[in-house]
């Protein structure tokens, strides 16, 4: 038995890899183009120039949506970026917070979007929020159970394991439209807003598209696994028959 799709061929093929696995190897690629695309469109935009520092862009969107108890802080790293729905509390990252670059404005525009989103009651946003202490708990738990229920032949273990993985594609597709929805509100802003420029748009836009690519990797490459262990699955319970 070969669970991660290794096995030896036959009429002198020798060592190969079945379709499943090959998949996994391309979204595995996809994600990680995706990731470089994004961090080269933010090194590119960060070199051109915006009237507000990611900071101000911030402050300035969330007072205009009445989002004044909204604290903005700065955190360490690269593009880590957040915001807490439980603190109300918007993390801009070092390259984000005290640089004045079309990049950085987009980036805390999109983060302003996620706060607006809470305040309106965005029912994607909910539903996400909803998930996200099941989800924690089934992705550590669903690897273990899976290898288990094939090490011990227990097929009920490895479909619990399955379904458990499962929720990280589920959660995947529930934050698209939300990532989707942030960025679609802070362009929004940077389009019509007149203490924004076109640069600032034009800018903000390159690098939102770049992330939005990010999201679409992760969710493909959740698919790509989730198909590969139900394929290991149906294999092990042909063998035992």
């Amino acid at each position: 038995m070969y669970p991660f799709g290794y096995g030896y061929g036959y009429g002198g093929y020798g060592f190969r890899m079945d379709a499943g696995y090959i998949w996994v190897l391309i979204a595995m690629a996809l994600s990680l183009a995706a990731s470089a695309w994004v961090n080269a469109t933010f090194r590119k935009y960060s070199q051109v120039p915006s009237t507000m520092s990611g900071y101000e862009a911030a402050r300035y969107v969330l007072n205009h949506a009445g989002l004044q108890n909204v604290r903005i802080q700065e955190i360490r790293g690269n593009l880590t970026d957040n915001y807490n729905p439980t603190t109300k509390v918007l993390s801009l990252s070092q390259s984000t917070y005290n640089s004045y670059s079309a990049a950085a404005v987009g980036v805390a525009c999109h983060e302003c979007g996620h706060a607006i989103q809470d305040a309106r009651h965005y029912l994607p946003n909910r539903i996400r929020a909803a998930l996200v202490p099941v989800v924690n708990i089934g992705s550590n738990a669903a690897i273990p159970l899976f290898l288990l229920g094939l090490l011990l032949n227990l097929s009920g273990l490895t479909w619990a394991g399955i379904i458990l993985f499962s929720l990280t594609l589920v959660f995947g597709l529930v934050t698209l439209p939300v990532e989707f929805n942030a960025s679609s509100r802070a362009l929004k802003i940077l389009k019509t807003d007149p203490h924004f420029t076109q640069t600032d748009y034009n800018g903000a836009r390159k690098v939102l598209i770049a992330a939005a690519s990010t999201y679409l990797a992760s969710v493909f490459m959740s698919l790509t696994q989730l198909l590969r262990y139900i394929g290991i699955a149906n294999r092990n319970n042909d063998r035992r028959r």
